[in-house]
């Protein structure tokens, strides 16, 4: 696979962004190539092309940075969950519970369908059909959340968490996360969607869709990053480093910003977004 410093870096830079907008990261992986076209096609078009685990690499770089950003909170969320091992209950350890349960079905579905999955991924028309689809999975839970969502955050997150979502309802989230592993799906939206569902306020909600997302992203970083260090992909590991550095800042700035941004904010401008840019991708490539 070919791939310059100058493609790693505006890759980079879309991945560390759309990580954790609610636009889907894995979609504008596909859909950038496609609609840049000439040797850029090549990259989710050649079944040699290494691609698919290059934006893993890019994963994994803002996995780090959103680690940092909730380091204290994962800290926090870690000591409760081991203490609640020797029979100590917190409202820590009852998030950190919610978090692994979440996580379980989105890991067993991503290692069951990954080949076919792989397949889709390919593909500018389904990259663009489901972002459409995410588009109008947010507005919609906007619209039929307005009333009942908090209208401010809670001064304890984890209060407000423990308080709307069971254990029940984190399983469930964690097989709506699923529906991220189809390109154009955002992962991030569908759990802060689910949150809102649950009359979390957008920032409690964002903060839940943000402790899930780490673990997914870190794990599957984790599983396909050797494949780049086969003696095939020594040509391109500098590149590789430079588009890491770059979807870490850009993923540390973007994390930074919708944690304010949901304070006072809400879902619409990212669904009309993805609607725009989804409808145009399927019209594009259809």
């Amino acid at each position: 696979m070919e791939f310059t410093y100058f493609q790693a870096i505006v890759t980079g830079v879309v991945q560390g962004i759309t990580e954790l907008f609610p636009i889907s990261s894995l979609g504008h992986a596909v859909l950038l190539p496609a609609w840049i076209g000439g040797s850029w096609s090549t990259f989710t078009t050649d079944p040699s092309s290494s691609y698919l685990s290059v934006t893993v690499a890019f994963h994994l770089a803002s996995a780090v940075a959103l680690f940092i950003v909730f380091r204290k909170r994962w800290i926090g969320l870690i000591a409760g969950g081991l203490q609640s091992i020797r029979g100590v209950k917190s409202e820590a350890s009852g998030v950190f519970w919610r978090v692994v349960i979440a996580t379980i079905p989105v890991a067993i579905i991503g290692k069951v369908f990954e080949e076919p999955l792989g397949k889709i991924f390919a593909k500018p028309i389904f990259a663009g059909l489901f972002l459409t689809i995410n588009g109008v999975i947010l507005f919609t839970v906007e619209r039929v959340t307005r009333r009942t969502s908090a209208p401010h955050p809670a001064e304890n997150s984890n209060a407000e968490i423990m308080q709307h979502v069971t254990i029940p309802v984190a399983l469930t989230i964690g097989f709506g996360q699923s529906l991220a592993l189809l390109s154009g799906i955002s992962r991030f939206g569908i759990t802060m969607s689910s949150g809102l569902l649950r009359r979390l306020s957008h920032a409690s909600a964002a903060d839940f869709a943000f402790l899930l997302a780490l673990p997914v992203i870190a794990g599957a970083a984790i599983l396909k990053v050797p494949e780049l260090f086969t003696p095939e992909q020594t040509h391109i590991r500098g590149q590789i480093v430079v588009g890491s550095l770059v979807s870490f800042v850009c993923t540390y700035a973007s994390v930074t910003f919708l944690v304010r941004w949901f304070r006072t904010r809400t879902l619409y401008p990212f669904a009309i977004y993805s609607l725009i840019v989804g409808l145009a991708s399927v019209i594009r490539f259809g």
